[in-house]
């Protein structure tokens, strides 16, 4: 019986292990081993780790989690999850079950990328969704972005930011306003309505973009706002509330609608950043310690 389950082992899921190791609870962490940005070559906007990799953030902040004695690491992927008289079970997809008395989800996202014959290759390395964490890398540079519509006009108007060479494709006709074409034209970005066929690349750096006719376009840098999904069922298994957005909805203090469930990370924000992750895994992790104070005093 732990004090805490933690369903996810990156990030945040670390964050609030620690967090909850340093205040002395038993902690069980849950991890299939599977970080959406494990092709993403490198993490910026953490200080002082601001260039490297995501995998070395992680093994780094594993390593240093595993000093504390009383949290524990268990591979796997939780399979399901009920309510019990004094908590919660969680069972393993290998058959294993674990009872605590609170579970933090740190369980993130699952990115649904276009059947487009490349794009997951470069998912992460060229193909990129956030200009916070790569815009700088690529800034000045030859750039596209993938959408249609307010959003991609939204996003094209962000991405203008980092760089003045850049295209939208709307891979097919297009759906933005009149006016909207009009005030990216003003500002020199080009429209590109053709169907995409794939993307040619090298090791995952995008070097053209090819339409249904043939034609290419070369490119250096594509940018490509995704929908997603939870990675993990279990908390809406659990009667946890999601909102408009798709994610887990949480108060201040990372908790659910379901009383003694907590989620951190990118399964409740669309805030996508290892820091941002990392701030929501120790307030998660706090929270949680506190709540199990006040229960037991």
């Amino acid at each position: 019986m732990f004090d805490v389950i933690i369903v996810g082992g990156s990030y945040s899921g670390l964050a609030a292990g620690m967090a909850l190791g340093r205040a002395l609870k038993n902690v069980l962490i849950i991890d299939s081993h599977l970080p959406c940005n494990r092709q993403t070559p490198h993490s910026h906007n953490f200080l002082t780790r601001d260039g490297e990799s995501p995998g070395h953030i992680a093994a780094l902040a594993k390593q240093q989690v595993e000093k504390y004695t009383t949290v524990q690491f268990f591979k796997g992927v939780a399979a399901s999850a009920k309510k019990t008289a004094t908590g919660f079970l969680i069972q393993a997809a290998s058959g294993e079950s674990f009872e605590a008395h609170k579970i933090i989800f740190a369980t993130g996202i699952i990115d649904l990328l276009p059947d487009i014959p490349g794009f997951s290759e470069c998912w992460g390395i060229s193909v990129l969704h956030c200009p916070y964490c790569h815009g700088y890398e690529v800034k000045g540079q030859k750039t596209g972005v993938l959408g249609n519509g307010q959003p991609a006009y939204e996003f094209t108007m962000m991405i203008s930011n980092w760089t003045k060479d850049l295209t939208l494709y709307t891979n097919g006709k297009s759906t933005l306003t009149p006016d909207q074409q009009l005030q990216l034209h003003r500002h020199q970005i080009i429209i590109v309505e053709r169907a995409i066929n794939r993307l040619e690349h090298i090791k995952g750096n995008i070097q053209q973009v090819v339409f249904d006719d043939g034609s290419k376009n070369p490119l250096t840098a594509f940018y490509a706002p995704c929908p997603f999904q939870q990675h993990c069922s279990l908390p809406e298994t659990l009667g946890c509330d999601i909102n408009e957005d798709g994610y887990i909805k949480v108060d201040a203090f990372q908790e659910t609608t379901v009383p003694g469930i907590y989620a951190c990370g990118d399964a409740v924000t669309r805030m996508r950043t290892v820091a941002n992750a990392v701030a929501m895994g120790t307030n998660a992790g706090m929270a949680v310690n506190k709540k199990l104070i006040v229960d037991r005093f």
